[in-house]
């Protein structure tokens, strides 16, 4: 038995920890595992690596993935589906462990209706994967978010400074609330809630006229206005899922404060710094869980499953499923980061 491994879209902590368990796992049933480079890609070019426990026994330290990572949709290209079904095949690929988010498991579930061997393990930073409690990478991104407000805050504070700090977030504003209310920011905008300008100027005049001014807002980068269709982005450039980079909307904020209030205000943008850096004990351990999970789907035959979290218990859930639509942002976390406005 051969099988394979891969990592597809952006980084985030815990991919290696979740490399390092599928190796152990596979090693335990007497498997061999391939590590595919660069994602999808990595079957189309046949871009791969062996893969002994031995080699990857520590990586679960380190962020990024050994395996390097790519926002590859084989759909795109002539034959790119054939071509990663007959790659594998010449392999000896009996299934293939895809680790990533709703672009690299959409993917997944496509080709395994074309009958190609998957399981699948939800990553992402921004947790807006459905099917599952909680993704790895998130808590690592959340925390390197919490300790960047924590930081912004105290300068904020030195010079009477309202500041205005964007994270990321493209659908859901999980990341937004989660470190801004660890924070104790002031104000947290999510995607989920349209922004009224008008609202967040007569939020600070309430608290300028009370000597308040030091102020932290938090923003997801896919935060949109109030009576607009999209969120801002840089340019009209695409990935090949049809993604646009977002960004901008903190400056953008911070321009319109300027033009309705006298104050000293900065606008920092936390951008890729949240993804990188080691992960977080609960990461590390979510990872390996998960990992681990995955290669017992492979032995009990149970292809086109995703691994999950549910409370916590690991569990399967359809790839189908699991990418069938974005989680957004729970109510109930909402409401929290509304109900600590101040």
């Amino acid at each position: 038995m051969k099988i394979g491994v891969l990592t597809g879209g952006g980084d985030c902590a815990g991919l290696n920890a979740v490399i390092r368990a599928v190796v152990k796992r596979a090693e335990e049933y007497g498997w061999g595992v391939v590590g595919i480079r660069y994602g999808w890609a990595g079957l189309i070019k046949l871009d791969t690596m062996p893969l002994k426990f031995k080699d990857v026994a520590g990586i679960q330290r380190t962020g990024g993935t050994i395996l390097k990572t790519s926002r590859t949709n084989p759909f795109k290209y002539p034959d790119g589906p054939e071509t990663i079904i007959k790659n594998a095949r010449e392999l000896g690929l009996d299934a293939i462990v895809a680790i990533g988010g709703d672009d690299t498991l959409g993917v997944a579930a496509k080709l395994c209706r074309m009958g190609l061997k998957i399981v699948g393990v939800p990553k992402t930073m921004d947790n807006d994967l459905s099917g599952t409690d909680f993704t790895f990478g998130f808590d690592s991104a959340v925390n390197e978010a919490m300790h960047a407000l924590d930081n912004i805050v105290t300068t904020g504070e030195s010079h009477d400074r309202v500041m205005v700090v964007e994270v990321m977030g493209r659908h859901a504003g999980w990341v937004a609330a989660y470190a801004g209310i660890a924070a104790g920011a002031n104000l947290i905008l999510v995607p989920e809630e349209p922004i009224c300008l008008d609202d967040i100027v007569l939020f600070l005049k309430g608290r300028f006229d009370k000597g308040e001014k030091a102020t932290l807002i938090v923003v997801a980068e896919g935060a949109v206005l109030k009576n607009e269709t999209g969120a801002l982005a840089y340019d009209n450039k695409v990935d090949e899922f049809g993604h646009v980079r977002l960004g901008g909307i903190g400056q953008f904020l911070t321009d319109e404060i300027k033009k309705h209030l006298k104050c000293e205000i900065r606008c920092v943008s936390l951008g890729h710094t949240i993804r990188g850096g080691p992960p977080t004990t609960f990461d590390r351990v979510l990872s390996s869980r998960f990992g681990l999970a995955a290669v017992d789907l492979i032995k009990e035959g149970k292809f086109g499953m995703m691994v999950a979290l549910k409370g916590t218990q690991v569990v399967s859930v359809s790839i189908d499923d699991a990418t069938s639509k974005m989680k957004a942002l729970d109510p109930e976390i909402h409401k929290v980061s509304k109900a600590l406005i101040y």
